[in-house]
């Protein structure tokens, strides 16, 4: 299986780049990997809430493919444990899925399409983070997950 987590706009902090750099490396021992930056949209602030959504939505849904499983990274999605998290990796995996595609949207979230397209959603959260930090924490995330399901000792339980 693939995951390709999918994200609106560039990182500005070098310093979460290098943290998301160390788990990029580290989950490709473990599985195909690969996080995809979407620009972000010229001329934003001159869109509406509405718009931007949309326009999002459509930049989002361009980069997916027929046999993606797309999942979002939503305030209302589902929370995991980090144990439930690997558990949901590994029925994934075992469901015979190609690519998964974990999406981070803009400032006001996705989409009428986009959730339309989803197989799910996934909330890291009560808390609202920036979408730059939601980054490095789906990452570390995914990293922890693929730790906990060969039992090796980055986790503690």
């Amino acid at each position: 299986m693939q995951i390709t987590i999918l994200a609106i706009g560039k990182t500005d902090k070098s310093e979460l780049e290098e943290l998301i750099t160390v788990y990029e490396k580290r989950l490709k021992h473990y599985i195909k990997f690969q996080l995809e930056i979407i620009p972000d949209i010229k001329n934003r602030k001159n869109l509406s809430e509405a718009q931007q959504k949309e326009k999002e939505g459509e930049l989002i849904l361009a980069q997916l493919q027929p046999t993606d499983t797309l999942i979002l990274l939503d305030e209302k999605g589902k929370q995991y444990t980090s144990m439930d998290f690997a558990q949901f990796l590994q029925k994934k995996m075992n469901s015979g899925i190609k690519s998964l595609v974990l999406a981070i949207g803009g400032p006001y979230g996705f989409s009428d399409a986009v959730y339309a397209k989803s197989s799910g959603k996934i909330s890291l959260s009560k808390m609202t983070f920036s979408h730059q930090m939601v980054r490095l924490f789906i990452v570390e995330q995914i990293y922890r997950g693929f730790t906990i399901l060969r039992n090796e000792p980055y986790h503690h339980q």
